[in-house]
């Protein structure tokens, strides 16, 4: 048979491209797993109550009509569901795309073996490739591949999990599933939930796994033909690489895990059929029962043959006492023995070349047997999983291994990492060997054939050497014996090696036959040539099948998952020994052999999968090789910590003058000396990490000042992260708060932090303060969007986040209250103190007041500990955050005007028929205490729900604007070069934006000019804006919106007084609460959302009340009237401050002297 993987062999390219595939499809599988939406898991109480109604299992389909109509039945849902779309559907389809592949990879290899019954392949039958090396390979891994994607879905994605996956993807892509994609149907089918659950008291289920496995009927035929070569065969002739019979169920451990997965689709053989179980057994588990079945994913065959009688029959001797006594006494004897024999092999000088390529044999057996060894015990003395533990004989043969074996994980660990670092050694020897063979076999043969040229030189008498005489028969002998040196060919290396050992030969006999010994000279020649030639054969014999053995016998990729048991010993090590580090990168170039498991058939195929395959699976063993070494992160903050504790608490600063006789107070040798061994310490660390040099595992490169780095930023990250959840928790029931005294706490731990970093940066060279506010920075902006998401409608999800990563992930803790973190925590404590209902806000103090007792609360400081606690990062997120609420609260507003006013028709005409009393707005009103009196009491139920939320509005854009006054100081004094180039830059856009309008010619910024949109973020990043001056939200024109607000003003005044001590408004009844400024504030706001005519009318509402009441007043004062004008006339004064109208804008409605006057003229 031709090749059979050739390119134009289309029955092999198929199957080729079909495995290649199912090795791509497995590893999708094992990325998504870890991306599973929390939701599905529906584990939480909230998580029950909030989606419990949208999230169905395959019992939807059983009562879909009832299921949707309950759900369009209510608003709430309806808009919950729309969300949970809106958020999910891109990962669902992630998911359900996953699903089908492994549908269709069973389709297609089902439409494969018929194509090749029916001869669509000529000259291609079952039979015939099965007989071909390369056929039966691929055709055992594509039923092989199949039952592992079956396997890994069902442990990694849950049946439940995977059922309400499956059915939101229908409900939400109905249209497309009904249209293009009829699949769906037989992806659920084959994916529905088996019942399997890896919780630790679940029962396996009846039939589990076979009927799963039967859901698709695979060819039975093809099944058994499989089977019957994964019995009979070395199919992957692996025996050639373990020669010794003792290692022969190693040699056959990769179609060990094949045979095992496939037999599950012809479960009668595991029931009934006891000789053929005999035979498997005795071939490839006689002693051994830990399954290694695809890239970590082990098996313990006695608990998973457990249900089948033949199975359980024939492992019995495998499990006998006895049997289990022996293996685990062999491998205890021969990690004894291995260990010493590494670490002569290890020790420097040893590992020479010519030492290598005269004890090859020798070396590769020490290779095998300890692999081998490695591979048992490991496996064998695996942790159980809570649900075997529960079972008393897999418990009692774990216990007598680990009693057998005496094993001692340090022990085991060590023997890893010597193997690791032998084998490291040799494959770079040969390779470099490899490389240079061919300059090097050049090179002794013309040393070999120069030397014997001088010798027949020599004899020839024209050449001077001492004592020899001319002798024609040995020059001429020996200029034949030159010619043949020449002659040898190094491309043919059979007959070269032939010929080099009968020239030794023939020079060997030279010198016995014709007395030659009795010559120094010439008999050194001899030795000389003969050493070459000898030098000749060893470089010939330094194969590539040599490494070839190293790479299978080296296979860790049993180990995939398992090792992660022995970080607690690396890191360990580390701690004691940070050059371990160079070992333990012999360890991962071992752990990063097991990527050419999946990625060999991806890469002869071609395929284009091959990048994220092994992108995946190598980030998988970066990440491990970070959380390894992430200990010397660890170390490092520990010792930093003492390190800032004795600078901060023990060591005093030395004064610039000091006294003689204080020298020796201030020199504290011994505190000093200290702080000097510490810091020794980390940078020992330092050097540690760096010893490894830039390393390739898989496709990635680790350079390890980027993983040093990498760790620094993780632990700083993890710290702070902590430090502020920790931080910022309050009470809200507390009379007192903890505010100020938590961000006093937390700014003194977040200086400790800097500080420690500027002290330490040098010493590990990295940037300190770069990473320092980097990360600070993705810290809070992550929790800031991640709180804000409790706003938004299309949430942004963690892996969508450009603040997360997954080299230096952020934590998440667990929820303390309504805040998802502490950002939100944070806010909703200030919004607390400074409600205006407990508290009075005075501007020229810029400080809140307890309503009651007239202590202060809080002032600018406040701001300012907030600056030192989180930064300006934080207090830009914080902004960011009241923005969010500011935005709902509006939306809210908006939405409840329209429902509980605009929309009633009887309030409509009202507020028409009013309007056509008041008009014209310059003219004054009959009897205007009567009028304005009725319209307000005929809207009173309707003004305590709009009080809430212009109020909270108020405060809102009041906290916001000290938030930015805070950031603005503190930019004028740390950075008074760029607060001086923004202002400048905002000046001369606004300048050139107002000449456009003046003159259109002249050019303005274009929409997808990022200019405008930069220069904002900037600016509110350096407090340069007025948040009462923005714009939140988008809306329409709502008819008698400024009447509305006139009333609701007139409603809310009669509850405040003028207060000439503050010059301002406060509440007249203590139990009737209501402050002036975020009233005044909050209206408008209100007003600033909308057009500007709306404000024009507002304040000629006013106005026209104002003008109207005195009038009525004439001379004779009533102190009512006059309290009802000064309110107004105030509330006014305040509206022009907090909104920067100019005055004139006022003087259109209002004559100027009640303006000037008003405070002498209506004060009480």
């Amino acid at each position: 048979m031709a090749d059979f993987l050739a390119e134009n062999n289309q029955c092999g390219q198929n199957l080729l491209r079909l495995v290649s595939r199912g090795n791509a499809i497995i590893a999708e599988l094992l990325r998504l797993a870890d991306f599973i939406p929390a939701v599905f898991r529906l584990e939480t109480r909230l998580d029950q109550t909030k989606y419990g109604d949208i999230l169905a299992d395959f019992s939807y389909f059983k009562s879909a009509e009832y299921f949707d109509n309950r759900i369009e039945s209510r608003v709430e849902l309806q808009d919950l569901d729309e969300e949970f779309r809106e958020n999910h559907i891109e990962i669902l389809t992630r998911f359900y795309q996953a699903f089908a592949s492994v549908h269709k990879y069973v389709t297609d290899l089902n439409r494969f073996l018929e194509d090749l019954e029916e001869g669509v392949y000529i000259q291609q039958t079952m039979e015939s490739v099965l007989l071909n090396d390369d056929g039966k390979q691929l055709m055992c891994e594509a039923l092989y591949l199949y039952g592992v994607m079956l396997m890994g879905i069902d442990s990694k994605i849950e049946g439940v999990i995977r059922e309400r996956m499956l059915v939101s993807y229908y409900r939400y892509s109905a249209q497309k599933a009904s249209g293009g994609d009829s699949n769906i149907d037989d992806v659920c089918k084959l994916l529905r939930s088996t019942g399997f659950s890896s919780a630790p008291n679940a029962k396996r289920p009846p039939n589990y796994p076979e009927s799963y496995f039967a859901r698709v009927v695979v060819n039975p035929e093809y099944v058994n033909m499989v089977i019957g070569r994964l019995r009979s065969d070395d199919i992957y002739n692996q025996i050639s690489a373990y020669p010794q019979p003792e290692h022969r169920s190693t040699a056959l451990s990769t179609q060990a895990s094949m045979l095992y997965v496939i037999l599950y689709f012809e479960a009668d053989i595991l029931l009934t059929q006891q000789a053929k179980m005999r035979e498997i057994v005795d071939k490839h588990f006689p002693d051994n029962w830990m399954v290694s079945v695809y890239m970590g994913m082990t098996v313990n065959l006695l608990d998973a043959w457990q249900p089948y009688r033949a199975a359980l029959t024939a492992l019995n001797n495998t499990l006998d006492p006895g049997n289990i006594r022996e293996q685990a006494s062999k491998y205890a004897r021969n990690l004894e023995r291995l260990q010493p024999v590494l670490d002569k092999y290890l020790q420097e000088g040893v590992l020479k070349e010519e030492f290598v390529l005269d004890s090859i044999p020798k070396l590769m057996n020490t290779l095998r047997e300890a692999n081998v060894t490695l591979r048992w015990l490991m496996l064998h003395n695996s942790a159980l999983t809570p649900a075997m533990e529960a079972n008393k004989r897999l418990k009692q043969v774990r216990d007598q291994v680990v009693n057998d074996s005496r094993y001692r994980p340090l022990a085991v660990f060590q023997l890893l990492l010597n193997i690791g670092q032998f084998e490291f050694k040799l494959k770079e020897m040969f390779k470099q060997m490899l490389a240079e063979k061919q300059d090097k076999w050049e090179t002794y043969k013309r040393e070999g054939r120069e030397r014997i040229e001088e010798l027949s030189e020599v004899f020839s008498g024209t050449k001077p050497l001492t004592r020899v005489e001319k002798n024609e028969n040995l020059q001429a002998w020996f200029a034949e014996m030159s010619k043949q040196i020449g002659s040898l060919n190094y491309d043919d290396s059979t007959s070269a090696g032939r010929k080099i050992v009968q020239l030794i030969q023939a020079l060997e006999e030279v010198q016995e036959f014709h007395q030659l010994e009795s010559n120094l000279q010439v008999r050194q020649f001899l030795a000389d040539t003969r050493r070459y030639l000898h030098q000749m054969i060893r470089t010939i014999n330094i194969k590539e099948e040599v490494l070839i053995t190293i790479q299978i016998v080296a296979d860790l990729s049993y180990a995939w998952t398992i090792m992660d048991s022995y970080t607690g010993y690396m890191q360990q090590g580390i701690k004691r020994d940070p050059s371990l580090v160079i070992k333990l990168r012999a360890t991962f170039l071992k752990m990063a052999s097991a990527l050419d498991l999946p990625l060999l058939r991806i890469n002869q195929a071609g395929s284009s999968d091959l990048v994220s395959v092994s992108q995946y699976y190598s980030t998988e063993l970066v990440a491990y090789v970070r959380k390894v070494l992430q200990i010397i992160p660890q170390t490092m903050f520990s010792l930093l910590a003492k390190i800032i504790q004795m600078l901060t608490s023990q060591i005093k600063e030395v004064p610039t003058r000091l006294e003689k006789e204080k020298m020796k107070e201030y020199a504290q040798l011994e505190e000093r000396y200290e702080v000097a061994k510490l810091t020794h310490s980390i940078s020992v660390f330092t050097e540690g990490i760096l010893m490894m040099k830039t390393t390739l595992v898989g496709i990635i490169k680790i350079d390890p000042k980027q993983l040093l780095e990498d760790g620094v930023r993780k632990e700083l990250v993890m710290q702070v992260a902590f430090a502020l959840h920790q931080g910022l928790m309050f009470n809200p029931k507390s009379k007192v708060s903890d505010l100020l005294p938590r961000l006093d706490a937390l700014g003194e731990q977040m200086d400790g932090f800097r500080r420690s970093f500027e002290y330490i940066q040098d010493y590990v060279n990295i940037y300190g303060l770069k990473i320092w506010q980097e990360e600070v920075s993705r810290i809070i902006n992550y929790n800031v969007e991640q709180e804000c998401n409790s706003f938004l409608r299309t949430k942004v999800q963690d892996w969508q986040s450009i603040y997360q990563s997954t080299a230096i992930p952020i934590p998440k803790f667990q929820m303390v209250d309504e805040s998802v973190n502490f950002i939100g925590r944070l806010a909703r404590e200030i919004i607390r103190i400074t409600d205006p209902k407990t508290t009075t806000y005075i501007d020229q103090m810029k400080a809140w007041y307890d309503l009651r007792t007239k202590a202060e609360i809080c002032n600018r400081k406040l701001f300012e500990k907030i600056h030192r606690a989180v930064g300006s990062f934080g207090l830009s997120g914080l902004d960011r955050l009241l923005c969010f609420m500011l935005v709902r609260e509006l939306q809210n507003f908006q939405r409840l005007l329209q429902r509980s006013v605009l929309k009633d028709k009887n309030w409509h005409e009202y507020f028409s028929q009013l309007t056509r009393m008041l008009n014209p707005l310059q003219g004054l009103v009959a009897q205007p205490q009567k009028l304005y009196a009725q319209a307000v009491s005929k809207a009173s139920r309707l003004w305590p729900q709009f009080m809430d939320i212009i109020l909270r509005v108020g405060q809102l854009q009041l906290l916001r604007r000290q938030i930015a006054y805070e950031l603005n100081t503190s930019c004028k004094f740390d950075s008074k070069f760029l607060a001086s180039s923004l202002q400048t830059l905002n000046n001369a856009v606004l300048a050139d934006i107002e000449r456009h309008y003046q003159d259109p010619s002249l050019p303005y910024p274009k929409e997808e000019n990022p200019l405008m949109f930069e220069l904002t973020a900037y600016l509110e990043a350096a407090g340069f804006h007025n948040p009462l001056m923005k714009i939140y939200i988008t809306t329409q024109r709502l008819p008698h919106f400024a009447l509305f607000n006139f009333l609701f003003t007139l409603s809310q005044l009669p509850k405040l007084v003028y207060n000439r001590s503050i010059d301002s408004m406060t509440c007249r009844r203590v139990a009737d609460p209501l402050d002036g400024p975020p009233l005044v504030v909050g209206i408008f706001t209100m007003l600033k959302q909308f057009h500007s005519e709306n404000t024009n009318f507002y304040l000629a509402f006013l106005a026209q009340y104002v003008r109207s009441i005195v009038d009525t007043m004439g001379s004779a004062k009533t102190p009512e009237g006059s309290q009802d004008v000064l309110n107004v006339l105030m509330f006014l004064e305040d509206f022009m401050f907090y909104s920067g109208l100019p005055r004139k804008a006022l003087e259109s409605f209002l004559p100027t002297y009640i303006l000037d006057e008003f405070r002498t003229q209506f004060a009480q």
